[in-house]
Formats: C-alpha cells, structure tokens, sequence
C-alpha cells in the first residue's frame, strides 16, 4: 500500500469534488470558451463599413506638389486610364520620367517621341492582355488617357503631349482640373475631374 501524506482524508465521492478534491482547491480553468457570434458580428460591421465609406473617385491622380490643377465648372469624374503629368520642369507618364521640359522646348519636333514609344508599348501590353482573357469590356477606355498638367505650363508644351498621345491612338484626351465650387457636377469642390478639351 502506498504511503500517503498525513492530513485531511476525503472519501472516494469527493476526491472528484472541485471543494474538496485533491489539488483542485478553488482554481478556475485557465481555457476560455471563444465567443464566436460576436466576433463575426464586430467583423460584419467593420467591413459594411468600409465598404459604406470607400470611394473611388479622387483617387485616380497621383497629387504632386509640383503641380497645381486649375478649376474649372463643368467637369466629369476620371475614370481609371493611363496618366501623363506635365510640371514646369518635368513630363511623366505614370510616374516614370519621359523628358525634361526645356529639351522639348528647344525640339522642333512637334511630338515626344519616348512619350509616344512609351505609350504605344502600353497600349500593346494592354491589347495582348485583353486578348488572353478574351475580355471585350475595356475597349471603350482602350483610347482614353488623363493628362495632369500644371495651371502655369505653356499651352505648346501641353498641345505636343496631345499630339504624342493622339499619335500612339489614344485620341481620347481627358486634361484633370479641379471642379470649382457650385458646377454642375458630382466633381464639386477639390475633387479631382476632368474637362475634355
């Protein structure tokens, strides 16, 4: 028989006990039981949310300092197609660098020829991608493009970059202003818009 510790002895019955029972004096579980409804309550509302909250317009631009909109009264929301921004110093075609104002100045060329090859090699990426999916929904923005130029840029600056994208088929210019307080669309205040020139 084993030896056992002097002390306190509790019948069969009440060794299970969790008063009585050996070692069990008043501990609690250390494993709580996960409430799982009102978790995916709390996730249910946060998502309906943000969905409430997301909005899409405004956000098609990359706002740069360097460049500042003009106004303008009649106005329509961008939609999301390929973006040439035109600052004083500087043309840029979805944040890449195509050349430095000064020099197309100087060109007697009336296009921008790496903007033009640059634009053409995206048209290209695009049409083949479309073609593998055979996804025909996209050709009515397949000629559209926003050209984001500073307000103090010269208009021959502006009319060689539309000339560039017209030449690379992509006629269907869209210059992104700022909609003007009381014009008659959605695009009110500082959104970012478009006016097709």
């Amino acid at each position: 028989m084993p030896i056992q510790v002097p002390g306190k002895r509790y019948g069969k019955r009440l060794q299970s006990s969790k008063v009585f029972g050996k070692g069990t004096h008043g501990k609690k579980s250390i494993f709580a039981d996960l409430l799982i409804t009102p978790l995916v309550d709390m996730f249910v509302i946060i998502v309906l949310f943000l969905i409430a909250n997301f909005s899409a317009t405004g956000e098609v631009l990359m706002m740069s300092k360097d460049i500042q909109l003009p106004t303008a009264v009649h106005v329509k929301d961008l939609d999301l197609v390929p973006v040439v921004m035109i600052s004083k110093d500087q043309v840029l075609m979805d944040g890449a660098l195509i050349g430095q104002v000064a020099e197309i100045v100087k060109s007697d060329q009336m296009d921008i020829p790496e903007l033009e090859e640059k634009l053409r090699e995206l048209k290209k990426k695009t049409d083949e991608m479309h073609a593998s999916v055979n996804d025909t929904s996209q050709q009515s923005t397949a000629g559209d493009i926003n050209i984001q130029a500073d307000k103090d840029v010269a208009f021959k600056i502006i009319s060689r970059v539309m000339y560039s994208c017209s030449s690379a088929e992509y006629g269907n210019i869209n210059l992104a202003v700022l909609g003007a307080a009381g014009s008659d669309s959605p695009a009110t205040g500082q959104k970012t818009a478009s006016a097709t020139p």
